[in-house]
């Protein structure tokens, strides 16, 4: 694949993650399809940083009524670049959803360049080793073997899988630490020297801010994105500026 290049001075670059679409959140539904039809029509990229839906068991499922592939698929024709990461909800995502909405569907960690910078960009939860329980299970549930199986069950088996698969990992977050499931400082720095780059940008964690670390003697920046409606975070970066700005519900 060639390399994505922008140039942020000609209209901006959106990046954005963790928004959690689910049927049961219909005024969350709502306001990103307000978001497509406004402010990221103006944009010449947007990135989708993983996590886009709550939970996603194929692309064989997708609702007959589905608004979001063709409210993607518009913006890409209003000329808006779109990309897609998998996240740790919706990993699942797949080449039939992505040409449904006009986007490239990209592997983790991606290395774009942005104004003659190199920046990477990732979900954010491969940083997260510290939860060694969890990233086994990440291990497997990447596993082509593992999805071609899953995928493969009805859809109604897939949905009590995954609906127990919630319950159980909800359990399991609330007895472990805020600092277990945050970002590892080593890997961070790791990522930053196997790519090359002085930018990093993930999601994931759901702790909006912008680090700057230094990585053998090289100032770095670490941006993220939070819960996108929780915490409103669009990262915007334009005439050379990296900037995150919230977003509600009322907006």
């Amino acid at each position: 694949m060639k390399p994505l290049i922008h140039n942020s001075h000609h209209a901006p670059i959106l990046m954005i993650a963790d928004l959690h679409l689910d049927p049961g959140r219909p005024e969350a539904l709502a306001a990103f399809l307000k978001f497509l039809a406004g402010s990221a029509s103006k944009a010449q990229a947007l990135y989708i940083l993983g996590d886009l839906f709550e939970a996603w068991i194929g692309d064989d499922a997708r609702p007959a009524d589905d608004p979001i592939a063709p409210a993607l698929h518009a913006l890409a024709a209003h000329g808006v670049a779109i990309y897609l990461l998998h996240g740790n909800r919706d990993f699942l995502l797949g080449k039939e959803f992505a040409q449904a909405a006009s986007a490239q569907l990209l592997e983790e960690p991606v290395r774009i360049i942005i104004d003659d910078e190199p920046v990477i960009l990732e979900h954010g939860d491969a940083l997260c080793t510290d939860d060694t329980d969890y990233q086994a299970l990440r291990q497997q549930l990447r596993n082509p073997q593992w999805q071609a199986q899953f995928l493969s069950l009805p859809i109604a088996e897939r949905i009590q899988q995954a609906q127990a698969a919630r319950k159980q990992s909800s359990s399991a977050m609330s007895a472990k630490t805020e600092s277990i499931m945050d970002v590892n400082s080593a890997a961070v720095e790791s990522r930053f020297r196997e790519q090359n780059a002085r930018r990093l940008i993930h999601g994931h964690t759901h702790r909006p801010d912008q680090h700057t670390v230094s990585v053998d003697g090289k100032t770095c920046v670490r941006s993220v994105l939070g819960d996108w409606f929780e915490q409103g975070s669009v990262l915007r970066i334009e005439n050379g500026q990296y900037a995150l700005e919230r977003f509600s519900l009322s907006t």
